[in-house]
């Protein structure tokens, strides 16, 4: 369940599991958040393709942000054959423009390197703006359609 957001516009902090209806509900409001809804989805449906059994989204998307510019988002590469994947999703030359022309967004490995100190899935859960701690969502992707 996706918990409601706090003072500031953010997900409480922690990582929220909820399914992809869950996601497409809360997130999914107007004509833009739609238009990403689907490059995420198509995103996911290869990810899940190739292996990949959850991923996590992150950014203004799941924030209370009326029109978000993109998502972020990380995936476990526990199972995940690299060879099955689209080539656009192992693609991370800054500014990962092959991923947010086809998708809207941009996707990383969750334990990858994301700064000196950290790796994506715990890069995530820090607000860029204050160092806060915040939340964000995790799907299964076993249940995706």
């Amino acid at each position: 369940m996706i918990p409601e957001f706090n003072a500031h516009g953010l997900l409480p902090e922690g990582i929220h599991s909820a399914t992809w209806d869950e996601v497409r509900e809360r997130f999914g409001g107007n004509e833009r958040r739609r238009q990403l809804l689907a490059g995420l989805v198509a995103a996911l449906l290869l990810l899940r393709a190739a292996g990949c059994r959850r991923v996590y989204i992150n950014g203004s998307f799941v924030t209370a942000k009326e029109v978000p510019g993109d998502f972020d988002g990380c995936w476990e590469a526990q199972g995940v054959d690299p060879a099955a994947l689209d080539p656009v999703l192992l693609d991370f030359r800054h500014p990962r423009t092959a991923q947010k022309a086809k998708f809207g967004g941009e996707m990383f490995i969750a334990n990858s390197s994301a700064a000196p100190d950290g790796r994506f899935l715990e890069f995530f859960q820090i607000d860029k703006n204050t160092g806060d701690a915040k939340g964000i969502v995790a799907i299964d992707l076993g249940a995706l359609r």
